[in-house]
């Protein structure tokens, strides 16, 4: 058996919600399964498929609940190659690039939820009871630029990643991605979910951003806020470009040791200047 895509998501399937076993030695009964469980539809056609095309035997689907096979030769041929798929026992296969992003999601597809808390957690996580197993996942996921958190729970013996950051989701949404659909659309949500501090400034819309976000004191005190320094650096360089107004860019830290960039308009002449183009309401009264 030769590695390709299909047989790198079936490895993945089966190392995350599969079985390959025989019944015990005590038991009379012969049998030898390999199955895949699972509810979704599209993942469970999507192995049916993928294992047809690697052992030209079709599994049995029963929809919402798994797709099995029983044959001996099989059950032989996998696990004389993969030694074991039991949950504290089954190893990441050493792979290339492109297979190794399969064999990530066929197994995050399976294994993982996506969370979003509008503005506070986001993140993508993995549970197992196997961390050597889990240690392959985050070294490969590290060598796709893609940073994960481990925490233990020393109660129950699990092992958990955590994929945090909109960068980081968003690399895993392009490199691995799901097939599974909820979880492609939630991936979708948390990304969004994230604010985009970097302003598009430009000559056609700085007067607008000014308006919208311009913080008035009077009698001749205007000021801008920004997480990101750049932002205001662009909108005093149109301003001085446009209509030769000075604008000073100054670092803050506020009291929880947050910082922010400000932008201040001070002089009386600039100010009357942004009054006289109804950017701002005429404080000077």
């Amino acid at each position: 058996m030769k590695f390709d895509e299909n047989l790198a998501s079936i490895h993945a399937y089966l190392c995350a919600d599969g079985y390959v076993i025989k019944n015990p030695l005590t038991q009379k009964q012969k049998y030898y399964h390999i199955g895949f469980r699972n509810t979704n539809f599209i993942l469970l056609k999507d192995f049916q498929r993928r294992f047809e095309k690697v052992f030209e035997i079709k599994p049995r689907l029963i929809e919402g609940e798994r797709c099995i096979i029983q044959n001996k030769e099989l059950y032989k041929k996998l696990i004389e190659k993969f030694k074991s798929f039991y949950s504290k026992e089954w190893k990441m296969p050493k792979l290339n690039k492109g297979l190794s992003k399969i064999w990530l999601r066929a197994f995050f597809d399976c294994e993982s939820w996506v969370f979003c808390k509008s503005h506070q957690n986001r993140h993508i996580g993995l549970d197992s009871i196997n961390e050597k197993g889990l240690d392959q996942i985050i070294q490969t996921l590290d060598n796709l630029e893609i940073k994960t958190i481990k925490k233990i729970n020393k109660k129950r013996k699990i092992f958990r990643i955590f994929i945090y950051g909109k960068e980081n989701l968003k690399r895993f949404q392009k490199e691995i991605g799901f097939l599974h659909p909820e979880k492609s659309k939630k991936l979708k949500i948390v990304i969004d979910n994230f604010v985009d501090y970097n302003w598009d400034v430009n000559k056609n819309n700085v007067m607008k951003i000014i308006k919208d976000k311009a913080r008035i004191k009077k009698p001749h005190y205007i000021r801008i806020i920004s997480k990101e320094e750049m932002n205001l650096k662009n909108i005093a360089k149109i301003l001085k470009g446009l209509h030769n107004i000075t604008c000073m860019v100054y670092k803050r830290v506020n009291g929880l040791g947050t910082i922010y960039y400000e932008l201040n308009i001070n002089k009386v002449n600039h100010i009357k200047k942004l009054i006289g183009l109804k950017v701002i309401p005429n404080i000077l009264r």
